[in-house]
């Protein structure tokens, strides 16, 4: 697996991972605004995809929206590339992931990376609650995948 960035220095890759991101996530037809991205290939194949909107620097806040067709793409150089472009690049303090508490795949892949969590019903329409993920950069870094 291979690690790829979009963002300002490649908008034509930039576009590409936020459309794949957005068209396997339901409900994100609209897709994103004022974004940067990072890819995960195999086989020269798109397999995963993070965006990182909705940023706040006076916050120090950053959301990611991320999907992938691939179950091995969370490797330990993804996760590093993944957390340390929020909290070392762009130097925040909080991640935050929005996430239907229907997904369990996804709602417990937060659970194992330390995310904490915070149901808020109707969030995502009458019948669906969206479950609010946040990470601290204190949090990420005592991690045990940080720990090696």
């Amino acid at each position: 697996m291979n690690i790829i960035w979009g963002g300002a220095g490649d908008p034509a890759t930039n576009e590409a991972i936020a459309g794949f991101v957005a068209a396997h996530i339901d409900g994100c037809g609209r897709g994103f605004a004022d974004f940067t991205t990072l890819g995960v290939t195999a086989e020269g194949r798109l397999v995963a995809g993070v965006v990182y909107h909705s940023y706040s620097p006076e916050a120090g806040v950053v959301e990611l929206s991320a999907a992938a067709t691939s179950k091995g793409w969370l490797t330990r150089p993804v996760l590093k590339a993944m957390f340390g472009y929020p909290f070392d690049e762009i130097g925040c303090q909080m991640a935050v992931l929005r996430v239907s508490e229907e997904n369990a795949g996804m709602v417990s892949i937060a659970r194992r990376f330390g995310f904490t969590r915070y149901r808020i019903p109707r969030l995502r329409g009458r019948e669906e609650a969206e479950i609010i993920f946040t990470l601290t950069d204190n949090d990420w870094r005592a991690h045990p995948v940080n720990q090696r």
